[in-house]
């Protein structure tokens, strides 16, 4: 295994004097880094683990939004049926200008 890659000794203590602390380099070596002969996680099943056909396209959410209902329409449709004529909603109080 080499050396680590850092300015040399006397800048080290330099730079360690200027900030205040021992400084953490940004470059990563072998002996920091996790060793790769891990143990595979042991990760518990979520609600669909042991379904068949459980496709996520189905469980997808975003496939269950449905397009705005537009009030206007559905208010006209039941005035229709109800032969009655009310005044249709607004979005909110109404300002005249003139």
């Amino acid at each position: 295994m080499g050396a680590k890659r850092d300015v040399a000794t006397f800048l080290q203590r330099v730079r360690s004097f200027l900030l205040g602390r021992e400084h953490t380099l940004a470059l990563r070596f072998e002996e920091g880094l996790a060793d790769r002969t891990q143990p595979p996680p042991e990760i518990p099943g979520g609600p669909a683990h042991l379904l068949a056909d459980n496709f996520y396209y189905k469980r997808d959410p975003r496939r269950e939004v449905q397009p705005p209902v537009d009030v206007v329409k559905q208010k006209l449709l039941a005035d229709k049926e109800s032969t009655k004529m009310e005044k249709l909603p607004t979005p909110g109080r109404v300002y005249y200008w003139d």
